[in-house]
């Protein structure tokens, strides 16, 4: 089935975790092991945990869990970087709604509401991909973020390096500046982000990321940090608006206008 951009067809919702029941971690993992490999659901439920909330994607008309990203909120107490941090975790959206931006739209509402709680303090957003389209998404909508393919933003390399340390002890490769979580660490299954030929010599962000993390189809993941501002919030909501009316930006052609989100995602 290819792909659709119909953004309308689905809407999402962020809920904390203390509201979401059985039925739903049931569904969420249904979508999830489609896209994973060495996956099982005790480690599913293990990690889901840990987090604070989670935003569902349904669709609008048989309200059918179809995607969902899961969040954690922390401080941020890096010298001269003093801050709320919010990490996006395992997300994936089902094949069929690539395209559609509800869930980025959700999630730019949550950290915009996050940002105006801490309008004089900066917010940071945390995610580690296993694939290029992940990558992008911090890539293509903010200003200052880390690793910068044009060797900026340096500054918050120690802030990748601690929350790295934070989330995922013992699993930071401070060296190649990658996590890796061994030889049977879950990764994507091999149609949902492969990079072709033409990606890896057209897209200088795509070729970065590759080199950065050239290990990636064994699962280990590139960690990132972007700096959330009201510029790259309501830009990008301003792009997804666009979108509704049937534009398309050089990002979304690039990918195919795969719009998943951040995190342990199939992006």
């Amino acid at each position: 089935m290819q792909p659709t951009n119909n953004n309308k067809s689905l809407y999402a919702r962020y809920y904390p975790l203390n509201k979401i029941g059985v039925m739903e971690i049931r569904q969420m993992y249904a979508v999830f092991q489609r896209y994973y490999q060495n996956t099982d659901v005790e480690t599913f439920i293990k990690d889901l945990s840990r987090k604070s909330g989670v935003i569902l994607v349904r669709t609008k008309k048989e309200k059918r869990l179809v995607g969902f990203s899961t969040l954690v909120s922390m401080d941020v107490n890096e010298p001269g970087l003093k801050g709320k941090g919010i990490f996006s975790g395992d997300t994936i959206i089902e094949k069929e709604y690539w395209g559609s931006r509800a869930l980025q739209l959700c999630f730019f509402r949550y950290v915009l509401a996050q940002k105006l709680m801490s309008p004089h303090r900066p917010v940071f957003w945390f995610l580690i991909s296993k694939g290029y389209k992940t990558f992008l998404l911090m890539a293509n909508n903010f200003k200052h973020y880390y690793p910068n393919p044009e060797g900026r933003d340096s500054q918050l390399q120690g802030v990748v390096q601690t929350y790295c340390e934070q989330l995922f002890p013992g699993h930071y490769d401070q060296a190649r500046e990658i996590l890796d979580f061994g030889e049977n660490a879950q990764c994507l299954r091999g149609d949902v982000a492969a990079i072709s030929e033409e990606l890896r010599l057209t897209h200088e962000k795509i070729r970065f990321f590759e080199i950065r993390n050239p290990t990636w189809t064994k699962g280990t993941e590139l960690p990132c940090v972007g700096i959330i501002d009201y510029a790259s919030a309501f830009g990008f909501v301003s792009k997804a608006v666009r979108s509704l009316f049937g534009g398309k930006t050089k990002a979304a052609k690039a990918t195919g206008g795969v719009r998943a989100l951040p995190g342990r995602s199939a992006a």
